[in-house]
């Protein structure tokens, strides 16, 4: 049996917005082709009458492939009764392995996001120095970046 991670989704009130965010921010690149769907099938995979989605995928930064990637999309009718929240059940948040967390985060706010929390720095085993933040995408969508060093 194969298995295969193949991508994460971010459902976006603008996704042209949010990929631009990503763009930016962690130089992601689109994946052509765009994403118009519609139809009986969407309908039927998605429980959503009508449903019809727009976006597209982002290569991912250290993986040049075409997977695994970040799937932004916007969906034709959006249910917003799901608040984001770093404790939150269901998908918390995706992280970032950067050489500079404070210079990302600056980045990030640059771009209209936000910070979580303190950005911090500890010491783990193996005498390393972990630096970690959590931040928010220009939609509310929590990333944390991370960095490590010797």
């Amino acid at each position: 049996m194969k298995i295969k991670y193949v991508h994460t989704n971010i459902i976006a009130k603008d996704w042209k917005k949010v990929s631009q965010f990503y763009q930016h921010v962690f130089g992601c690149k689109p994946v052509p082709p765009e994403r118009n769907l519609s139809g009986e099938w969407l309908d039927k995979l998605t429980g959503i009458d009508n449903a019809h989605v727009t976006g597209e995928h982002l290569t991912l930064p250290g993986y040049e492939e075409f997977h695994p990637t970040l799937e932004i999309f916007s969906y034709n009718n959006t249910d917003s009764s799901n608040p984001k929240a770093i404790n939150g059940i269901g998908l918390s948040h995706l992280a970032f392995e950067v050489d500079d967390v404070a210079l990302v985060l600056e980045k990030i706010i640059e771009e209209g996001g936000g910070q979580v929390g303190e950005l911090i720095k500890t010491k783990y085993p193996n005498n390393v120095t972990a630096t970690f933040v959590y931040a928010k995408d220009i939609e509310g969508n929590i990333i944390e970046l991370q960095s490590w060093e010797k």
